[in-house]
This record gives structure tokens, C-alpha cells and sequence, in this order.
């Protein structure tokens, strides 16, 4: 298994940064702009990327999780102040069941309606989810993914808003994402299925940076 964590930490001076800071679309572009080109109809698969972003006293940190080291000349000059990758594939070949770790996740928790009951309430196709819906959200998706949470805290975050131009350039497309921070320890049920969720990610927001799965051996520090 090929799997790297890189550790981007921005300058907030750069106006890059705060471009790509309030613009979950940008963020992608600026993403995959360093892996490959031609790599298919969906090269965020193809390369296993996910990231997100989290704040720090010099600017946002980009956390990026992918099968292929990134490029990291392609970032534009002043964009960061430092950054690294590291190999993922040692922590997810020790992973066995019952070992204890903690875990960090930004997902887009929701609830999909059937259609009788969209149709009956008005409601979209995915509803989000906050405070103990999204908590339980969580931790359905913590047992399909190997891993049984001991302790949770959850912290809603701001959604994550991409803008997309359609054929009418006048006309954008807005997504919004609702997000939430889901971080603790949990102890390891299910080895093999832990390690696929860790590379496929969780929940839906998968481009705009959500669904990441952290982990660190709980005898080590806290999840990155």
C-alpha cells in the first residue's frame, strides 16, 4: 500500500492562500494542480487524494492524504512557509485489532430522506446534520469503518463553500458543506476494513475537503 500525509503550512499573507482559504473549489484545484495531468475523468480518485484544512497562529495548514507523493515545486512562490510528506504505509501496516488510537475527521454529516419523505416536507436529497444527529452520524460511521470510538468530541466548523461556473458563466453553481470536527480515541475492531476507509475517506465533500481519516497510536500524540 502506497499512502502519504503531506503538511502544508501557508503564509496568511499570501493572497493565494486567501484565495484558496475561502473558496473550497479553489483549495481542490490548488490540490490537485500538484499531482499529475491526464490522469483520467476523475484524478482526485485516481491519486487517492483527500485534505483538509486546519488553522494555526501563522495561516491555514493544508493536511493532503494521497497514494502518489505530490509535487510540492508546483506551489506558487510565498504560498508557504514550510512543508513535508511522509510516508503513511508503516502506521497502517501496524494497525491490528484492539490496538487503541486517536482519530480526527472534518466530514459533512447528513441524513438522505427517502424520496416520499423529501417529497411530503420539501426537503433536499442530503440533509445536514448538527449536534447529536451529527454525533450518532459519527458513530455509525466509526463501526463500518473499523473502529469502536471510547471517547468523542465533536465541534461544528464552518461549512466549507465551493463556487463552480457552469456553461453560463454568469450564472455559478454554490455547494455548501456542512462540516464537523469528530476527534478522540477508539480502539481498532477491524484492521482491514480501517485501512480502506482511511484511503477511500468518509462521507460525502470528498473534493472540498472533508472526509479525511487521522489516526496516531494513542501512546503517541493526537491525530494531525
Amino acid at each position: 500500500m502506497n499512502a502519504w500525509l503531506t503538511r502544508i503550512v501557508t503564509d496568511r499573507r499570501s493572497s493565494d492562500v486567501h484565495r484558496d482559504h475561502i473558496n473550497a473549489t479553489a483549495t481542490h484545484r490548488r490540490v490537485m494542480s500538484l499531482f499529475p495531468d491526464n490522469a483520467g475523468p476523475d484524478p482526485r480518485a485516481r491519486f487517492g487524494v483527500l485534505f483538509r484544512t486546519e488553522d494555526s497562529t501563522t495561516g491555514p495548514v493544508l493536511l493532503i492524504q494521497s497514494n502518489t507523493q505530490p509535487d510540492l515545486t508546483e506551489l506558487p512562490a510565498g504560498y508557504a512557509h514550510s512543508h513535508d510528506s511522509r510516508s503513511l504505509d508503516s502506521l497502517l501496516d501496524a494497525l491490528r485489532p484492539g490496538l487503541r488510537v486517536h482519530y480526527r475527521c472534518v466530514a459533512s454529516p447528513v441524513r438522505k430522506p427517502g424520496r416520499t419523505t423529501r417529497a411530503h416536507y420539501n426537503l433536499p436529497a442530503a440533509v445536514p446534520l448538527t449536534g447529536a444527529a451529527a454525533d450518532e452520524w459519527w458513530l455509525r460511521q466509526a463501526a463500518t469503518s473499523g473502529l469502536q470510538p471510547l471517547h468523542l468530541h465533536s465541534q461544528p466548523l464552518d461549512a466549507a463553500l465551493a463556487h463552480k461556473t457552469g456553461p453560463d458563466s454568469k450564472d455559478p453553481r454554490r455547494f455548501r458543506h456542512t462540516r464537523t470536527r469528530f476527534e478522540g480515541t477508539a480502539a481498532i475492531t477491524d484492521a482491514e476494513l480501517l485501512r480502506a476507509r482511511i484511503t477511500d475517506g468518509i462521507g460525502r465533500g470528498k473534493a472540498y475537503g472533508c472526509g479525511l481519516l487521522s489516526i496516531a497510536p494513542a501512546h503517541a500524540a493526537a491525530a494531525p
